[in-house]
């Protein structure tokens, strides 16, 4: 049972990190799906996600329950954890990096669908800065109305 594992964050986050990047708005814009929960969000709340509640590093979104349709844009220093879990809720649209990880394996062959976003894909930051990533980045989604939502922004493979 997923409730059993140990909280990944011990304190609360009082400063932005590495790991604060923020999916575009224009992805949500695309897409057109509201969510019922963002499961990591950044301290300060969602910047565009359009959802009805949101976890932050304080509410350990990892061990806390989660519900209805969410969105994922996980950490991206520790994104394993988080791939797991969302494909067990399996109800869904996350956002991670392509990776040569056997987390990535796993990802591609249980979710409904996954689109690669733009190699120029640029990712919002706390200081107004758009930031990338050097690895390319994809779109992946578990449940009918978020496999119809994401094809909306490429071929879904």
């Amino acid at each position: 049972q997923w409730g059993e594992q140990p909280q990944l964050f011990n304190l609360p986050q009082t400063s932005y990190t590495s790991d604060d990047y923020w999916t575009p708005k224009w992805i949500f814009d695309t897409m057109g799906v509201e969510f019922d929960l963002d499961v990591a969000c950044p301290p300060d709340g969602p910047a565009h996600t359009p959802t009805k509640n949101y976890y932050t590093q304080q509410d350990d979104g990892l061990t806390s329950p989660w519900y209805g349709n969410v969105f994922m844009n996980p950490p991206f220093s520790k994104p394993q954890p988080w791939i797991m879990r969302f494909l067990e809720h399996a109800n869904g649209i996350g956002i991670t990096s392509a990776s040569k990880a056997r987390w990535f394996d796993h990802l591609w062959q249980h979710v409904d669908g996954i689109v690669f976003l733009p190699s120029s894909l640029k990712y919002g930051s706390p200081n107004d800065t758009n930031g990338s990533i050097f690895m390319p980045s994809v779109i992946f989604a578990c449940g009918t109305t978020n496999l119809d939502a994401i094809a909306k922004l490429g071929r879904v493979r």
